[in-house]
């Protein structure tokens, strides 16, 4: 079945732009709730709202026995521990610095997808990847951090997050074979729902501030569950479908770009020539890994 490609990078656009706002998104819940209980809060709120999406698209599928273990397994990796170290992280460092690490997705995915799922890029567009990276460095070097931003235990939880959403990529390809966006991320936020359940009951310590919840964290938090959460990863898992794990994963390099931006127009961190080369730089290259991006993949 042939795609409109242009309606595909453009979903692929809009999933980075709301994982960019997420990391503000979460900045401010976390100002009322731990990462357990906003992550477990923003997983119910999307698997209502996909669920009802479900409903009104009659997308239903049924999960076939044999792919359980991989929707137990992929659900492990992203939203369970994908989720905690993204969180976690993003308590300890700056949201530009959490995004920027992020970001490096795309360095470690191409390896991994060539190795198993035999999808390849050119030389060209190994060369924007490269300069993606340089920009995202130029980022997250820029003095006006403060200090870079940069907490050791912050950044390890970070890159946990990375090796995790690695694995789950590969896992979410083979699923997409098999099922449609939003059935393959509704089944795997509920079922991280039961992976976390565990973890509110012992350590969820902050629910009383429930009882105090305003507008600005009930806001938060909807926009979370509702764009981050699913919206973002059916675009996502779309994009994935359509150009392949390697190929999708080049567009996380512009997610520190929309974070430093929104957090400037909204939190006030700095933004100063030099994060703006970076974010220039990191675009270049994202059009270069984008240009005549050839890839073979395997059926599984």
């Amino acid at each position: 079945m042939k795609t409109n490609n242009a309606s595909v990078h453009v979903l692929a656009m809009l999933s980075m732009i709301f994982w960019g706002m997420s990391y503000i998104w979460s900045k401010v819940v976390f100002e009322y709730l731990g990462p357990v209980e906003t992550i477990f809060i923003r997983l119910i709120i999307s698997a209502i709202t996909l669920t009802l999406l479900l409903t009104v698209t009659r997308k239903w599928q049924v999960i076939k026995t044999t792919h359980i273990p991989l929707f137990l397994l992929s659900s492990l990796m992203n939203p369970f521990l994908y989720f905690l170290g993204e969180s976690f992280g993003l308590q300890l460092v700056t949201p530009t610095i959490s995004a920027v690490i992020i970001a490096t997705i795309p360095v470690f995915t191409p390896m991994i997808a060539f190795l198993i799922l035999n999808e390849r890029l050119k030389p060209l567009n190994v060369m924007g990847l490269i300069i993606s990276i340089v920009g995202v460095l130029i980022i997250v070097l820029d003095k006006t951090s403060g200090a870079l931003g940069i907490s050791l235990t912050g950044i390890l939880f970070l890159f946990g997050a990375v090796a995790a959403a690695v694995v789950h990529g590969i896992m979410l390809k083979k699923l997409t074979f098999h099922y449609n966006p939003v059935m393959i991320i509704s089944t795997q936020n509920i079922i991280g729902i039961f992976y976390f359940l565990p973890l509110l009951i012992l350590m969820g310590n902050d629910h009383v501030s429930l009882l105090q919840a305003d507008t600005r964290l009930i806001t938060n938090l909807l926009l979370l569950g509702v764009f981050a959460s699913s919206l973002a990863f059916v675009f996502y898992t779309r994009t994935v479908q359509e150009f392949g794990i390697a190929k999708a994963s080049l567009y996380a390099n512009l997610i520190p770009v929309f974070t430093a931006v929104f957090s400037f127009l909204i939190l006030k961190e700095a933004l100063s020539i030099q994060k703006l080369s970076g974010m220039a730089i990191v675009i270049i290259g994202v059009i270069l890994s984008e240009y005549n991006f050839r890839q073979k993949t395997v059926n599984l």
